[in-house]
């Protein structure tokens, strides 16, 4: 399982993240990092919200989908792509895929959020709907690719989308260079380790710390049983941090192992929070993936306080039901 990852080096994974930076920059977007006085004043420290959510998709997946579409061979477009997806990554694939004029197949399971699968339908890709887990539709993915030669783009583990999620590290560390901690949300890893590798390669005493939702937490109960496991996904307000990571893992497990300095859960409760401050201080729905970072602040889940602290805002595909919900019980709450 470790064979691919020790065949790449992490100098030349961290070349292609800068490669990457050069590659996707016609199709995405170079998004604000903002210094949050409402955060800030809230934890007595200066955070920073790197705003992901307002890439052209709605997540940061159009940026591993792009690094990875653009790479692939003239005959490998005109076979067409197909990917497996909780939502956003299957977005950005369709998005890029439909820019580049290429035939996209997004495979998703039933419990993609409504919000996600109907934009998905006017992406212009094709979909299909399998299982009830992202697993489900992660093998029917692949049985598309035997059967037409299509070729899948992961979600994660894949060294041309890690180093594309990575370009975000680049961005953050130019706002910000003296940056001391930054929280990233976790699933199957791939923003958490091409950021990690970014940032640790210009600024090796920063602290990484990945974060992720309690209910079927993949990678870090993986991490804590010292190889990739299978969990049954649970329902969850962060949606699109679902999923496993493959019991055949071959980048993104070892990365962040090696890499990632620490690896903190939220509650359901502390994920409502993090929605709820955010549409409170900035006017921003963000969905629960995107807030996981900003509950481990306001929560204190971080063993020791930094004065100089950021968090990546993944997205805001959220169904607006979700949304309504949460900020209810959060105007009771806080009045």
């Amino acid at each position: 399982m470790k064979k691919a990852y020790e065949r790449l080096q992490s100098g030349q994974l961290i070349q292609k993240i800068w490669e990457a930076r050069k590659q996707i920059k016609p199709l995405i977007s170079s998004t604000p990092l903002i210094h949050s006085i409402p955060f800030s004043e809230k934890i007595d420290s200066n955070v920073y919200l790197k705003l992901e959510n307002l890439q052209k998709t709605g997540s940061f997946k159009v940026r591993g989908a792009a690094n990875k579409i653009l790479n692939l061979t003239e005959e490998e477009k005109k076979c067409g792509v197909a990917t497996f997806s909780t939502g956003n990554h299957g977005l950005a694939v369709a998005y890029v895929a439909q820019k580049l004029g290429i035939q996209s197949t997004i495979c998703i399971s039933n419990r993609v959020p409504k919000a996600k699968v109907d934009a998905l339908k006017k992406s212009g890709a094709q979909i299909q709907i399998i299982g009830d887990s992202q697993d489900e539709a992660e093998k029917y993915c692949y049985e598309l690719e035997e059967k037409y030669g299509m070729t899948v783009v992961k979600p994660f583990d894949d060294q041309d989308v890690i180093a594309g999620q990575g370009t975000i590290g680049l961005e953050i560390l130019e706002e910000v260079p003296d940056l001391e901690a930054l929280l990233v949300p976790l699933s199957g890893g791939g923003l958490l380790a091409g950021t990690a590798l970014a940032l640790k390669s210009i600024h090796p005493s920063i602290r990484v710390i990945g974060v992720s939702m309690e209910r079927s937490p993949v990678m870090y109960e993986s991490i804590k049983a010292g190889n990739p496991v299978v969990l049954k996904e649970q329902p969850t307000l962060a949606d699109s941090l679902l999923g496993g990571i493959g019991l055949n893992n071959e980048y993104t497990f070892h990365i962040i192992k090696e890499n990632v300095d620490d690896l903190l859960l939220v509650s359901e409760e502390e994920i409502a929070e993090g929605i709820g401050f955010m549409m409170d201080a900035h006017r921003m729905a963000v969905e629960g993936a995107a807030a996981v970072g900003m509950a481990a602040l306001l929560n204190n889940k971080l063993s020791k306080t930094y004065r100089k602290m950021g968090t990546i805002v993944t997205g805001c595909n959220v169904d607006l039901s979700v949304i309504t919900n949460v900020l209810q019980n959060y105007v009771q709450k806080n009045g």
